[in-house]
């Protein structure tokens, strides 16, 4: 993220964009770990980086053929397909739980968003540009209160953590996993594509092919990172469009 948002002239689009791990990715990387194990799990994650990083020059010459169409169409796509994510949590997360969709736990979920909309909707200046923010605290702390968090597992972390590279051994490379993994990634680019034009438009900057191709760049040097430390493939996440029109804070700083 820091890469993409402060960049230089060979990486990063200098926009407020925020990477996450792909959830496009999820389903066929537990396949992939099913059928084989970790070890060809990340290497194809790291192949499909690589390719990202490799292709992002070529790839921002096509942007002709991702108009807002195709990359709106995706980009709510791939929204909608979140929305059940979001009601299990506002449930409580696991629905396996005994206490999942009860009265406490959908009480603190509508007490949150119905303050965040209330502050966007009458709160001014300052207020109004932190309504996420204090809505998550707000609902952690009712949360608290009602005895759904616990902190002890903060309380009982170190301050600092290295990650341990390579560690569930070093990456396997198969081809049909890669291949996998490198279609999942250029589905990613063009969701990518959409976000970064998207936040060109609210935050009033013409996005050019050179900013395209430092961008995708950043996202396959994220996406190798992610594989090298044992996490998921990155993506630019589209959630943040939403929020930096929300919030109407344009600048990359507090990003």
């Amino acid at each position: 993220t820091a890469l993409q948002v402060f960049g230089n002239k060979y990486f990063g689009i200098k926009l407020p964009v925020v990477l996450g791990c792909a959830v496009q990715a999820v389903a066929p990387l537990i396949m992939i770990g099913q059928k084989f194990n970790f070890q060809t799990m990340y290497g194809a994650i790291i192949v499909a980086g690589l390719f990202v990083f490799l292709i992002g020059g070529a790839f921002s010459k096509l942007r002709f053929l991702f108009p807002p169409l195709v990359t709106g169409s995706l980009i709510t796509v791939i929204g909608l397909s979140l929305i059940p994510v979001a009601f299990q949590n506002l449930g409580g997360g696991s629905t396996t739980a005994k206490d999942f969709g009860n009265m406490t736990n959908l009480m603190v979920g509508a007490f949150t968003v119905l303050l965040i909309l209330a502050i966007n909707v009458w709160g001014k200046g300052f207020l109004h540009s932190i309504a996420i923010l204090v809505g998550l605290i707000a609902g952690t702390v009712l949360g608290g209160f009602l005895g759904l968090v616990s902190f002890q597992p903060v309380i009982e972390a170190s301050w600092f953590h290295v990650p341990t590279p390579f560690y569930f051994g070093v990456p396997q490379f198969e081809w049909s996993s890669i291949v996998t993994m490198i279609l999942i990634s250029m589905t990613s680019m063009v969701e990518s594509t959409g976000v970064f034009f998207a936040l060109g438009d609210i935050v009033g900057r013409k996005i050019e092919a050179d900013d395209l191709k430092r961008g995708y760049r950043a996202e396959g040097l994220a996406v190798m990172l992610g594989g090298l430390f044992n996490t998921f493939p990155y993506t630019t996440f589209s959630q943040n469009v939403g929020l930096v029109q929300l919030s109407g804070i344009k600048t990359r700083k507090p990003v």
